[in-house]
């Protein structure tokens, strides 16, 4: 099985005749992703051409609204490739639409526009899982990618993944290719994002197929910690993590927006003591990671 996405998943791209929206909806074919049309108001009643998993020609249709886009194909996902400046306007059309999942890959939104969509979308009744911004987004290997995680890393395997980091979590999907994921879950390193740690880890946590799941977090901020208390009191399965920034000079705030370290709180040191109470195995580097991880695996002969 897999979390938030699945073979039959069928896909919009806000943004689809941009830059972005068409290298990605092109690289979502290519790894079997229903994609099924995309929203561009100014475009609306056209199409654009990509070809399937199968070569195939794919002539998708070009939507004025995530709302007509859903009521015309039936979409539960919609991703979005808009510049910053239109992002918030664009993931409350998807809100008001009552999309199921929105993926929102945008880097740069700013935090004030995040925190106005999420306590936006939370008034309407949580109806959208919102995974982002600032994020690679969702793939289960062999089902669907919504995203820009490269498809050809890793195949279907018992490990589910959540990482606020976008290359590192390629490098431990390559680290652990031989065993592959349920599911891999970008959820970003801004302030604000939809899904967390603790959503993931509840959502592996309840599905059967998800033998063990590792746990990318990087300096800054308290979501770790929080993730620590969560896996404590409610994961019974395995959680091996790593947290990004060990090296990183005191009191330099690092690359992601979320990571910025106030005292003690927020560094590696204190997310790695935080992890290890809660029964976490913890590597310095991502092979560790992935070598504590095959470890566990083995130990449950998944």
């Amino acid at each position: 099985m897999t979390i938030f996405l699945n073979k039959d998943s069928k896909v919009i791209v806000q943004g689809i005749t941009g830059g972005e929206g068409s290298k990605h909806t092109a690289r979502m074919l290519a790894a079997g992703s229903q994609v099924v049309g995309g929203v561009n108001a100014r475009k609306a009643g056209t199409t654009v051409l990509h070809t399937d998993q199968d070569g195939n020609a794919v002539e998708l249709p070009v939507f004025a609204s995530v709302a007509e886009a859903i009521e015309q194909t039936g979409a539960d996902v919609s991703i979005a490739f808009v510049p910053p400046a239109f992002t918030k306007d664009a993931v409350i059309e998807a809100i008001d639409a009552e999309i199921p999942l929105l993926v929102i890959i945008t880097e740069g939104v700013p935090v004030q526009d995040s925190a106005e969509f999420w306590a936006y979308a939370k008034e309407q009744g949580g109806k959208t899982r919102i995974i982002g911004p600032n994020c690679p987004g969702i793939i289960s290997p062999g089902e669907s990618l919504v995203g820009i995680t490269p498809a050809n890393i890793t195949g279907k395997g018992p490990i589910g993944l959540v990482s606020k980091s976008g290359t590192l979590t390629y490098q431990m999907m390559y680290e652990l290719r031989d065993l592959g994921f349920s599911t891999a879950i970008g959820i970003g390193g801004d302030p604000i994002i939809g899904t967390t740690h603790i959503d993931a880890l509840a959502a592996f946590e309840a599905d059967p197929e998800t033998k063990a799941i590792v746990m990318i977090g990087e300096i800054g901020g308290d979501a770790e910690e929080r993730a620590a208390d969560f896996i404590k009191d409610n994961v019974t399965k395995p959680v091996v993590g790593y947290v990004a920034g060990f090296t990183a000079p005191e009191g330099k705030t690092m690359g992601h927006a979320g990571a910025i370290v106030s005292g003690s709180a927020g560094t590696a040191q204190a997310k790695k003591e935080a992890l290890e109470a809660a029964g976490v195995k913890v590597g310095k580097t991502p092979s560790e990671t992935a070598s504590l991880l095959r470890e566990v695996v083995a130990a449950l002969g998944a």
